[in-house]
């Protein structure tokens, strides 16, 4: 113990005791108004579908606690408790190449990690999303489903580790600058394969058929001015009854993809009006905005561990006894969460000014009834709260608040 040991258990102390508090304050203020549906929503909304969303949150948020709990602890033992140094230790053991053995022991770690994570994603799926009648999945499917982000994490996840272990070994003083520009080349190509790789092998993806639907939506893309590799139908219900559409892919291999349940849901107005919303996000270059901060935060941050990797202090003050690069990467991966927590609610804030943008848009694209009418189904058929706690949506969510929401959608309709 030194006294960075102190300041990571101050930091600690304060990250995940506003957490809970925040948490505490939610399920507080949702049980609060549980009764009531809010005047705003009154002739849309059932007090019984209102009633399950605060339930639905409650419950999600209890399993949240515990989850966090579990976070807590397992990051003790990793660190001050000596776990990330008995992995390392362990691997040390076998006659293999310093980097086999340290890609050995990260491994080791993050299937750790993944087992403690399990059980709550089996009671989130098969409790909490059962109850609430949102659960298709099957155990086989789940249990596929991980066994294929296992893979994922082992074929991709891992030779990105060992070349960024071999600039950090090779390349000098700045191979901070170097490890940068390979973790932001490595995001841009996986958001260009995302679409056509990576997501069918979770998802069946159907081209939307010919019909007044896909009429609707090319005439909106060409007002908008906006091309993409095409309008697919995700098979969704195939794990939940939640609903979503969305835009994924970079440069010309970008797609549209509605969720089945969605498509279910809607009509074709309030279709296109969603869809209008998230074309406003490409349009406003929102998604270059959060490309842009993120690539900053992640510079500053390989800077930053450029500079702790020099010093023991760090090492030792989270019980770390082998000090090589491999441990100080993965050491930095799980503790900055901790000294970043206050960075969220600003993240958050510029998100929900972006959601803001646009609903604009899309009420300038489309009609703004219509995106209020399908937000509405959304919330209710997605058991989302309609009064989460003002701290905690603040700190929290990246959407607005579904009565601030509407609200908004409400005033540039009256101006439009």
């Amino acid at each position: 113990m030194n006294t960075f040991s102190f300041v990571f258990l101050f930091a600690i102390a304060t990250s995940y005791g506003v957490q809970f508090w925040l948490a505490a304050r939610q399920k507080a203020f949702v049980l609060a108004h549980r009764d009531e549906v809010p005047a705003a929503f009154r002739d849309r909304v059932p007090l019984a579908a209102h009633q399950k969303a605060a339930d639905y949150t409650v419950e999600k948020s209890r399993l949240g606690d515990l989850d966090q709990v579990a976070g807590l602890l397992l990051l003790l033992a990793l660190t001050l408790g000596g776990g990330i140094s008995l992995a390392f230790d362990f691997w040390a053991t076998f006659d293999w190449p310093v980097m086999i053995s340290s890609l050995a022991a990260v491994a080791s770690l993050f299937l750790v990690m993944l087992l403690v994570d399990i059980p709550f994603s089996l009671y989130q799926t098969f409790v909490i999303e059962e109850k609430y009648g949102f659960n298709k999945n099957t155990v086989p499917q789940f249990i596929k489903d991980q066994l294929i982000s296992l893979a994922l994490s082992a074929f991709i996840g891992l030779p990105v580790f060992a070349l960024l272990l071999w600039v950090m070994d090779s390349i000098g003083e700045l191979w901070w600058l170097y490890a940068w520009l390979i973790v932001m080349g490595f995001s841009l190509l996986m958001s260009w394969l995302f679409p056509t790789v990576i997501a069918p092998l979770f998802n069946k993806f159907t081209p939307m058929q010919e019909g007044s639907l896909r009429d609707r939506i090319q005439e909106l893309l060409a007002r908008c001015g906006f091309n993409s590799n095409g309008i697919f139908i995700m098979d969704g219900s195939r794990r939940s009854g939640h609903g979503n559409a969305y835009f994924t892919g970079l440069g010309n291999n970008k797609r549209i993809v509605f969720f089945d349940t969605l498509i279910n849901s809607l009509d074709e107005e309030e279709l296109e009006a969603v869809l209008a919303h998230e074309l406003g996000h490409f349009k406003r270059k929102h998604v270059i905005k959060m490309l842009a901060a993120s690539s900053v935060m992640t510079l500053i941050s390989f800077a930053a561990l450029g500079w702790l990797i020099t010093k023991d202090w760090f090492f030792d003050g989270l019980g770390v006894d082998t000090h090589n690069n491999a441990a100080a990467l993965l050491l930095f991966t799980l503790v900055s969460p901790v000294f970043t927590t206050f960075l969220q609610p600003i993240s958050s804030y510029f998100q929900r000014r972006f959601e803001f943008e646009a609903d604009e848009f899309a009420v300038n694209h489309a009609q703004g009834s219509k995106m209020i009418s399908g937000l509405v189904k959304l919330y209710e058929e997605n058991a989302s709260t309609l009064t989460p706690d003002p701290l905690y949506s603040a700190f929290h969510y990246s959407h607005p608040p579904a009565a601030i929401r509407i609200a908004h959608i409400e005033t540039k309709m009256q101006s439009a």
